[in-house]
């Protein structure tokens, strides 16, 4: 299984990243809102609630996201498209190649 990315994989990769990144935020920011506006719990219980999703969030961000390196851009982005943080049409940007690693990176995962 190739481990590094091709040059042109590797600039579709970093466009989609920053899709990726939004994508992702905007999620966590639909999240926050359900949690903060529940108002069967208190607001501290709310607090811990959106600290908590914060906290966890912020760790597959770590994962998924930041610090992108050619090294593990194939993880990364297998990992980007089991989260739907990518979309099919998108993936189809890439080279059959790496297209067929990241198919079956997800399959080992899944």
């Amino acid at each position: 299984m190739p481990r590094d990315i091709p040059e042109s994989d590797w600039k579709v990769f970093r466009e989609l990243r920053t899709k990726a990144l939004e994508r992702f935020c905007e999620r966590v920011l639909i999240d926050v809102q359900r949690l903060s506006s529940d108002s069967s719990k208190t607001f501290h219980d709310r607090y811990i609630d959106v600290y908590r999703l914060i906290e966890q969030r912020d760790r597959e961000l770590a994962r998924a996201i930041d610090a992108p390196r050619r090294s593990r851009a194939m993880l990364e982005l297998a990992l980007l498209v089991s989260r739907g943080l990518i979309e099919p049409e998108e993936l189809k940007r890439f080279t059959p190649t790496t297209r067929d690693t990241i198919a079956s990176l997800l399959t080992r995962q899944g």
